[in-house]
């Protein structure tokens, strides 16, 4: 008995059915994002049912449309009828799972949300059933087999529903204009969240911590200012404030090998002219992004005026768990 092959069948299977099931893809799904798409513009919900694994597969879809910004819950269809069906309102849209379309407890609810003005999104694997006839959109994932040996383990059908749920969420997430810093915002405890929502300013060593100095200041000045304030570059700015350059130990040291008289040159003749800078309102992220890009690790923060407000070393990016 091969296992390793018996695992790699159940991949191809099910690779080859969300082939399928994309080439479905036409403009019912465009239809059903739209749907999505009016009801959360309107300040209405996404009501997600199912029962058994496609009930499982419904949590997960409404977990991520909730985490993209699309308020989302999940409706016991069981439940609807003992009183959770109050969580229904006219200008819902309810994105229904049922691979056989016949599921008793979810087609028992259909005329109750379609009393309550609530559009209804079916994905389903029979365009024949009562859900696909009763929906207002029908969205088809039907597979040709399960990846069960035996044809009959919800596999192959469930990892398409979940493809789609996914695609429906993401395509919605485009269209609304669903930025990270929004997806942040929703994910404030964790690491993901922290980082996405840190400003430069909140991770830079403010200007005071850091050497600035005209061009015509020596070497040594910057040295005696690097030592004081435990520095490792200067700032050098013009006659206006602004940033003309940068000059760190690296390069005092490979100066240093060639010229031991390096230190009274003024920083203006060892400068590294026009440096890598970030504006002190950009997401910390995306100094992380520099320091990979330029190979450097000294990174200057300006603000709108490309005056110099504060520095970050690539040392501080371990300590915010940016890395």
């Amino acid at each position: 008995m091969n296992l390793l092959a018996m695992g790699r069948r159940v991949f191809e299977i099910e690779i080859d059915s969300l082939r399928l099931v994309e080439k479905k893809l036409g403009p019912s799904f465009e239809e059903a994002v739209q749907r999505l798409s009016d009801s959360v513009a309107a300040s209405r919900k996404v009501i997600v049912v199912g029962v058994g694994k496609s009930g499982h597969v419904g949590q997960k879809i409404a977990a991520t449309l909730a985490s993209t910004g699309a308020p989302s819950v999940v409706l016991n269809a069981v439940d609807a009828f003992h009183g959770d069906l109050g969580i229904a309102c006219e200008g819902d849209a309810a994105l229904a799972l049922s691979y056989s379309g016949e599921t008793e407890e979810l087609v028992r609810l259909l005329p109750y949300l379609k009393r309550m003005k609530v559009s209804v999104i079916a994905m389903t694997g029979n365009l024949k059933s009562t859900l696909a006839q009763n929906a207002d959109t029908v969205l088809d994932v039907g597979v040709e087999k399960e990846a069960c040996p035996h044809n009959l383990a919800p596999t192959s059908s469930t990892t398409a529903m979940l493809a789609l749920g996914d695609a429906l969420a993401m395509v919605l997430l485009e269209k609304r204009g669903f930025q990270k810093e929004d997806f942040a915002r929703l994910h404030p405890g964790g690491t993901l969240g922290r980082n996405l929502l840190l400003r430069v300013g909140d991770i830079m060593r403010p200007r005071e911590a850091i050497v600035v100095l005209p061009g015509k200041a020596t070497v040594k000045e910057a040295l005696r200012q690097w030592n004081r304030k435990r520095a490792g570059a200067a700032v050098v700015v013009d006659g206006g404030g602004a940033v003309e350059g940068i000059f760190t130990h690296g390069d005092f040291v490979r100066r240093y090998e060639r010229d031991p008289q390096v230190g009274e040159l003024p920083l203006s003749a060892v400068i590294t002219s026009r440096p890598v800078t970030v504006r002190v309102d950009k997401l910390a992220v995306e100094v992380l992004n520099l320091f990979e890009v330029h190979r450097i690790d000294d990174l200057i923060v300006v603000d709108g005026e490309n005056r110099p407000v504060g520095m970050v070393d690539s040392r501080d990016l371990t300590m915010h768990k940016l890395m």
